[in-house]
């Protein structure tokens, strides 16, 4: 036992689950329980995909080898990730475990994980499975490198199950980067087509003029030419699905092998990525049974199933095809197998800081509706992002935005300045998300179960999205968020969500978020009251003697939060130089709050261009991704200034 986590290790835990099952194991890897399935597993994975494929009734995609698969596999159209960009998404595919109970659910925070939590496919190889990853990790977690060691047998490029010793089985990963929304729709045009649109002759591409624009966009040409492009990623994408399967065909495997294909969230578009409505959670999975696998699959080749499904539940699903006990950690359900739960009643997403943007929003959602918490509705759906702001189709969203020419709701509704504390989506009839229920009396019911589910959800899994970033190592010490974290000394889980659930709430917790600030003990709860005294925008203005002395908190976050607010107030003198401090703090999950509240001030901030000048040199020379978000937030935040030179 572990001492410290009050935990099995990793070899004692296998130790037992072995012994408990009644299996003996020679010493050695390689050795297998007799009368045991050993079937091989491909995952075929690609990026930023939602259903746009024609098996799931697209009928302007172009995919001929996935809907054959589809025609030989298990559909499921109720697949979706736990968070909607890369980096959580793959914390929690590679560990079986919420990113936001790792405290890895912020973009490439990378946090240390428990030792006694690995990567499942080590499992795997530990009873003589070739485990390969071709070649994407994103792990998210600080010593990747050990991680990737425990789990794969080869990690490269050039990874693949053709390297693994004669008649071994094999669990194989190919990450597919086609649809990625560097491909879709942030390249300039020439790399796009020469690198992608090259592999389609003329009559595989996608006409413009027949895309199907879907309700929250306008229909513009740049809109048009966006979407075909994105399609063509698609339709490639589908060729290199192809080849994989091809592959098996051609080494006689496809007969001993279970394939599973997804997306590993929704589309690299705008409303897509990044939000948590089914548009940037949803995602393909199609799993194919070989005939000598067939007792394995719940139904026959062909069918199609509503079930909910998270991705949390595929690390345990593997591990129950093949008869591996299943680690207590994981908090994902088994699809498949001897003793597998009913199905799922719920799904849960998490939105948390992607690159420079803060934001911090949790979804539930059963199979007919979906409820989405925006704990900074004060914030833009679309607000400044610098690596997504490169692409055309956001440039142009953001242009008609400021010209007041989005024409509808469902066009304002990812653009407009703000959004919707709650939002409430009767998704059968209504599968774009467009008519926010989240007000109507008839609803109110429903709404409060889901929101009952979600804060019960978040509770049980120690969500560790509200403490700052900032607060979080000096929280933990020299343990790991995960075991030191779940704590309610150390985390007051409920007293930080109750501050959290204030923000949005208007005048009437005005005294409460000044009261908080002033005087409670957490540093969390203190920063979402200071959150939701900057969501009061004007409405604060008696908080300015609080937040005033909250410029002098123990608290880096609470400190810059506070600022923020009295700068948008007016009340420069102390605020701007609190932030300009912050910014060159030796910590970038200190300096880059800085930096962003500083660019989202816009104008206000003039008087910093020389330092923040300064800051963006020195993070041109720094390595790693702090230094990198950094400089995507203070180039955005003077080329504003530069733009506006006023009177500075």
């Amino acid at each position: 036992m572990n001492a410290h986590t009050g935990t099995t290790t990793r070899r004692e835990w296998m130790r037992n689950a072995i012994g408990l099952s009644g299996l003996i194991l020679s010493s050695g890897r390689g050795a297998w329980p007799r009368k045991a399935s050993r079937p091989n597993i491909l995952w075929i994975t690609c990026e930023d995909m939602s259903c746009h494929l024609g098996c799931y009734g697209d009928v302007y995609a172009r995919t001929p080898h996935l809907d054959q698969l589809a025609r030989e596999s298990i559909r499921y159209t109720n697949a979706y990730a736990t968070a909607p960009v890369c980096s959580p998404t793959r914390s929690c595919l590679i560990t079986g475990c919420y990113a936001t109970s790792l405290g890895t659910q912020n973009l490439r925070s990378q946090f240390p994980i428990p030792d006694d939590i690995h990567g499942f496919p080590s499992y795997l190889r530990d009873r003589g499975y070739y485990c390969t990853n071709n070649v994407k990790t994103d792990y998210n977690i600080a010593d990747e490198p050990t991680l990737v060691q425990q789990a794969w047998d080869e990690c490269s490029p050039t990874a693949h199950w053709k390297n693994r010793k004669e008649g071994q089985p094999f669990f194989a990963i190919f990450n597919d980067m086609t649809t990625h929304q560097s491909r879709m729709n942030v390249w300039p045009e020439e790399q796009f087509k020469t690198e992608v649109q090259s592999e389609l002759s003329e009559s595989e591409r996608h006409d413009p003029a027949l895309a199907p624009v879907p309700p929250y966009y306008p229909d513009t040409p740049v809109i048009r030419k966006t979407l075909a492009r994105a399609y063509d990623c698609i339709s490639v994408m589908d060729k290199h699905v192809g080849a994989r399967l091809k592959e098996l065909e051609e080494a006689g495997l496809a007969e001993d092998t279970i394939v599973f294909f997804y997306g590993d969230h929704g589309a690299g578009l705008p409303r897509h990525k990044r939000l948590l409505l089914d548009s940037g959670l949803r995602a393909p999975l199609i799993v194919r049974f070989p005939k000598n696998d067939q007792h394995l699959a719940p139904a026959r080749p062909g069918s199609v199933s509503d079930e909910l499904v998270s991705f949390v539940d595929l690390p345990p699903t593997v591990l129950r095809l093949l008869d591996l006990p299943i680690p207590e950690y994981m908090r994902g359900r088994p699809l498949y197998g001897d003793g597998a739960p009913g199905p799922r009643t719920y799904v849960f997403g998490a939105r948390d800081r992607v690159d420079e943007a803060y934001d911090l929003a949790r979804s539930v959602r059963d199979k007919n509706w979906l409820y989405v918490r925006n704990y900074m509705p004060h914030l833009s759906y679309n607000q400044p992002s610098a690596y997504s702001d490169q692409g055309e189709i956001r440039q142009e969203i953001t242009r008609l935005a400021q010209e007041g020419k989005l024409t509808t709701t469902a066009q304002r509704h990812y653009a407009g300045p703000t959004r919707a504390l709650e939002e409430l989506y009767d998704t059968a009839n209504d599968p774009h998300q467009i008519n926010n229920l989240a007000q109507a009396p008839e609803c109110q019911a429903i709404k409060e179960k889901l929101k009952s589910r979600l804060r019960k959800w978040m509770i049980e899994t120690w969500d560790l999205g509200f403490i700052p970033e900032c607060d979080v190592a000096e929280r933990m010490g020299d343990g790991t968020p995960y075991e030191r974290l779940r704590d309610e000394a150390r985390y007051p889980i409920r007293e930080v969500l109750e501050a959290a659930e204030r923000v949005g709430a208007g005048r009437a917790v005005l005294r409460d978020q000044i009261e908080l600030l002033a005087d409670h003990k957490d540093a969390a709860v203190r920063y979402w009251a200071a959150v939701g005294l900057h969501a009061q925008a004007d409405a604060a203005e008696p908080a300015v003697p609080t937040l005033i002395q909250a410029l002098d908190d123990p608290g880096a976050a609470v400190r810059i939060e506070a600022a923020a607010t009295l700068m948008d107030l007016g009340k420069s003198d102390r605020a701007l130089p609190l932030l300009l401090r912050e910014l060159q703090h030796p910590d970038t999950r200190v300096s880059l709050r800085a930096a962003r509240a500083l660019e989202l001030l816009e104008d206000k901030a003039g008087a910093a261009m020389i330092t923040m000048k300064q800051v963006l040199e020195k993070n041109k020379q720094l390595p790693g991704d702090g230094p990198m978000f950094m400089v995507f937030s203070l180039e955005a935040a003077l080329k504003k200034l530069n733009k506006n030179p006023g009177d500075r």
